[in-house]
């Protein structure tokens, strides 16, 4: 079993650790369904394959149980958005956020510096948590200008090349 010193050290440890900013998308059988994400990350160039976490939140069972969804990774002109669905009841999926839906009827926001259309190939559960192990079907490449990053409980911006 975990301590709670234990937990509070780990959270406090990862909250100096910056890491990038996505945001995960899929369509559900109740409409769109949408969370904030900073544990993305790459597993495989062949085949094309990524990494990410989510808790058990309405948002991240639609998600874990969707035969596809979109992993969009942000830039700095996104913080409102990531902001917004890190929030419990903040809008979503609005007109103002610039959302489409993709011809295989997955939401996809305008403007990310990257859209990757995933399908879940492992699923594996660790505590309130699931490691969602997906392979990469289809890339959209935006402006691959400034960095969204989540540092410290914030969103903030580190400068590209």
């Amino acid at each position: 079993m975990i301590t709670t010193d234990i937990s509070a050290r780990f959270r406090d440890a990862f909250r100096g650790y910056p890491t990038g900013v996505a945001l995960i998308s899929a369509a559900g059988p109740d409409g769109p369904a949408g969370l904030t994400a900073s544990s993305v990350a790459s597993v495989s160039v062949a085949p094309p394959a990524l990494s990410f976490s989510v808790m058990g939140s309405p948002s991240a069972r639609v998600i874990v149980d969707a035969p596809s969804f979109v992993v969009h990774l942000l830039g700095p002109s996104h913080a409102g958005i990531a902001a917004a669905f890190a929030t419990a009841g903040a809008p979503r999926f609005t007109p103002e956020q610039g959302w489409d839906t993709l011809p295989t009827g997955e939401p996809l926001l305008a403007g990310a510096q990257a859209a990757l259309r995933c399908r879940p190939l492992h699923l594996l559960p660790v505590g309130t948590s699931t490691v969602v192990v997906a392979e990469v079907l289809s890339v959209v490449l935006g402006d691959l200008g400034d960095r969204l990053i989540h540092f410290d409980r914030t969103f903030t911006t580190a400068k590209g090349h």
